[in-house]
């Protein structure tokens, strides 16, 4: 199931720290005991600098990913106003834990970013007789995908300026281009270094347990992500010629949550919140869950667990104003075609954009699953959430899995032909793995799981619904079941929407004229404040450099 990851429980110590950051990566700081941030650079351990490395960069994953699955409607999204929703603080803490050098205010997590330690690192290993360049490999390639994605979300990131405060005390902001080839230049350094396979030193490696093969998958895939959002075609097809790149389960890149409540608490952070003694807390997205609905997903009783039967205003189901106000509401014209308020069959999220306030609905909503959270299958039983129930939160944060690949090589693919074998082997990949982690569960019925039949008929019908349709349609199908693989991991899914404009089956927001829908985010505000060489812009409708669509607003059209 997660084969790669089974190793890191002799690192149990270590785990429990890393995921404490990930649950609370926003509000509690870092205790490692023996800190690299409280150490000079030539004191420095540098299992610690890589420690403090990977754990600023896997909280930051979560952020980016939670941005990207609310603006796509893969998770649900609170307040009406895009501009209102994603101020200029959005982007601090990922910022902070990228570049910071030093103190940032009381309560940061991190207090020195990611490209520090690695220049840390990196002078540690010119300067010892023991050969660091693994530490200095795994770091080169996690900063090389955290500034890949400052410039996905925010347009621009420092590279050529950065942390050298003697000559830039203010440094300026390089084009999205030059971040990213400073980037692909930090892969090939990276790769280099790998293929000499170094020792790991004793290092805790979180996602590869020191396997130098596994990080240079990871380095030519995202390679290839990289050159999928930018449509260079060639380089693409080179990799995927090459073989060698993330094309199994057993090398998904992804972080492995456990089941620790207390001191600390490393359960995944969506099962953290709802698994507990008063109910579930996030609320699921209704597009998401009324497509899976429509389409019979084998995924969903994994997704999402349901502690009713029935949502109110669902069909055959009574209004409920109390506990579902927008169930007594007639949708407006802006949702015609659309599920407004209720999603049949006891799905019980929100739409985009709704920012009703909070009703007693916390054994009424839909809580998440056991994949990826590590939650509770859902077996019909229609139980209340709790503490411990399911898998305990021992789920996995995705971050680039091998079914995305193959729906980035669909997409890459010139024949609709080629295009569809891909899509059937991207979707089959994705159930697969969400189905090993019904086991996880060992209180369910999972005689409630889909067999073989039933998944063979499901993939067996897209393939056919996809090989049938023409125009926006063959594109609709193929991006909802990029979406649906995404789910739990979707920050390029924000990439794919810009770029594509697919699906244009996304449900409206609640608000009829929310503003543009974000190109970017906003430049992070306390650098703007900070750098008098920077300006915030004043909307959020700057366009990445390979977003070469039409301006907003008439761009995405299902915004």
């Amino acid at each position: 199931m997660i084969e790669n990851m089974k190793n890191l429980i002799k690192y149990i110590s270590l785990v429990m720290i890393t995921c404490t950051v990930f649950v609370a990566c926003e509000t509690t700081d870092l205790d490692l005991r023996v800190s690299p941030n409280d150490l000079a650079a030539d004191q420095a351990d540098p299992n610690l600098l890589l420690n403090s490395i990977q754990l600023a960069y896997g909280s930051n994953q979560r952020v980016i990913s939670d941005l990207g699955a609310e603006l796509v409607r893969i998770d649900y999204m609170f307040g009406q106003i895009y501009f209102n929703n994603y101020p200029g603080d959005t982007f601090d803490q990922v910022w902070r834990r990228t570049y910071s050098s030093g103190t940032n205010n009381v309560g940061d997590i991190v207090q020195v970013g990611i490209f520090t330690n690695l220049n840390n690192l990196i002078a540690i290993n010119d300067a010892s007789d023991i050969d660091y360049s693994f530490h200095v490999g795994v770091g080169k390639t996690l900063l090389a995908h955290q500034l890949f994605q400052l410039v996905d979300y925010i347009g621009q990131a420092t590279f050529s300026e950065a942390l050298n405060p003697v000559d830039f005390p203010f440094p300026n902001l390089d084009s999205g281009e030059d971040v990213y080839a400073a980037a692909f230049t930090l892969l090939n350094e990276a790769e280099a270094l790998f293929a000499s396979d170094p020792p790991d030193q004793g290092a805790t490696d979180l996602f590869y347990n020191g396997d130098n093969d596994n990080w240079i998958k990871l380095i030519n895939t995202l390679r290839m992500r990289s050159y999928f959002v930018t449509g260079n075609s060639t380089a693409f097809q080179a990799i995927v010629d090459g073989g060698n790149y993330i094309m199994e389960s057993e090398d998904d890149f992804q972080i492995q949550y456990g089941t620790s409540e207390l001191q600390p608490d490393n359960r995944h952070p969506d099962y953290a919140q709802d698994y507990t003694p008063s109910g579930a807390n996030i609320y699921q997205s209704n597009w998401l869950m009324n497509k899976m609905v429509e389409n019979a997903d084998p995924r969903i009783r994994y997704y999402f667990y349901r502690q009713e039967e029935g949502t109110p205003g669902a069909p055959g189901v009574p209004a409920d104003e109390e506990s579902l106000s927008c169930s007594l509401v007639i949708p407006p014209p802006h949702y015609d075609g659309f599920v407004y308020c209720s999603v049949a069959n006891g799905y019980w999220g929100r739409s985009h954009g709704n920012d009703e306030g909070t009703p007693p609905d916390n054994f009424l909503r839909t809580a998440v699953g056991v994949y990826p959270a590590g939650g509770l299958f859902d077996d019909s039983s229609f139980g209340e959430v709790g503490l411990g129930e399911g898998g305990g939160g021992a789920g996995v944060e995705p971050i680039i899995l091998s079914s995305y690949v193959d729906f980035w090589i669909g997409a890459m693919s010139s024949s609709d032909a080629a295009k569809a074998t891909a899509l059937r082997s991207g979707i089959t990949k994705s159930i697969a793995k969400v189905q090993s982690f019904g086991s996880l569960d060992s209180s369910a019925d999972l005689s409630f799981e889909p067999d073989d039949t039933a998944v063979t008929a499901y993939v067996d019908g897209i393939i056919t619904d996809f090989n049938t349709a023409t125009g926006d349609d063959k594109e609709n199908i193929f991006a909802e079941q990029y979406w649906t693989a995404l789910y739990g991991g979707a920050t390029e899914a924000y990439n794919y929407y810009r770029k594509t404009g697919y699906p244009t089956t996304l449900a409206p927001n609640w608000e009829p004229e929310p503003g543009a829908f974000p190109r970017t985010f906003l430049l992070p505000q306390n650098e703007v404040i900070t750098n008098p060489n920077l300006t915030q812009r004043t909307d959020l409708t700057t366009q990445v450099f390979w977003d070469t669509n039409p301006a907003s607003p008439t761009f995405p059209p299902a915004n």
